[in-house]
């Protein structure tokens, strides 16, 4: 029986393990973390992205304008976009998962352009805009922010 301070030997094993690996193998520290994070962010903004494309398609006065037109394109239009937009942001999150190395580097100009895009909703949908600019802000934040230390994990 073991005695309250001594270690169980499975963690005493996994600790042992743990230390000896290398830093590449060691999940790449906090920073990869937040890789993770804004991975699955990315997934959520393509998934809004393709729900909004859907409800375009569907239901014609979902984006509230003056004319029936979006940017001088028709519903069905903006629809087929967002959905294609959707898939891309879905695309980038799930490379950043993978820990492509250059879905890094995409994954930034894609989440620069959301935003530009979610400016263009910001009237017909202003809570919504604001909340996917500060979701892109997150994400931009965590795959620049200490870009050296987050790369081991890739």
């Amino acid at each position: 029986m073991a005695t309250r301070g001594s270690v169980p030997p499975s963690e005493e094993a996994r600790l042992h393990h743990m230390s000896n690996l290398p830093a590449s193998q060691g999940g790449g520290g906090t920073w990869a973390g937040w890789v993770n994070f804004a991975a699955t962010v990315m997934v959520l903004l393509g998934s809004i992205n393709g729900i909004q494309g859907f409800l375009a398609l569907f239901k014609d006065g979902y984006f509230a304008v003056a004319r029936n037109e979006v940017f001088l394109m028709s519903y069905d239009a903006w629809g087929a976009l967002l959905i294609a937009w959707g898939a891309m942001l879905l695309f980038v999150g799930a490379a950043l998962y993978a820990r492509r190395g250059w879905a890094r580097v995409i994954a930034v100009a894609v989440v620069m352009l959301d935003v530009i895009v979610q400016v263009g909703f910001f009237n017909s949908l202003p809570l919504l805009s604001l909340l996917l600019i500060a979701l892109d802000v997150m994400v931009l934040f965590t795959l620049t922010a200490r870009w050296e230390e987050a790369k081991t994990g890739f």
